[in-house]
C-alpha cells in the first residue's frame, strides 16, 4: 500500500510529479492537466469543480487514482 495518498485539497502538479502514472486517469476523466497553466496552482478539487465535476465524480476519480498508486507498490 502506498504510504502517501492522493486527496482532492492536493494540487495537479504535485501530484502529477509524484505520481506520473494518474496522468492517464486524470485525461480519462476529462482534465488535460498535464500541459495547462492553471494545474501548478489549482487544487484537484478546484480544477475538477472548473471543469464541471460532480463531487461524486471527483471522489470517485481519487479513488482510482489511490489504487493505481497502491498497485505500484
Amino acid at each position: 500500500m502506498a504510504e502517501d495518498k492522493i486527496t482532492k485539497e492536493m494540487g495537479f502538479s504535485e501530484v502529477l510529479q509524484k505520481y506520473p502514472e494518474t496522468a492517464s486517469i486524470m485525461m480519462n476523466n476529462g482534465l488535460h492537466c498535464v500541459g495547462c497553466h492553471a494545474a501548478a496552482f489549482e487544487t484537484i478539487e478546484q480544477g475538477c469543480t472548473a471543469h464541471g465535476m460532480k463531487p461524486e465524480d471527483i471522489d470517485k476519480m481519487v479513488k482510482e487514482m489511490n489504487e493505481a498508486i497502491e498497485k505500484k507498490d
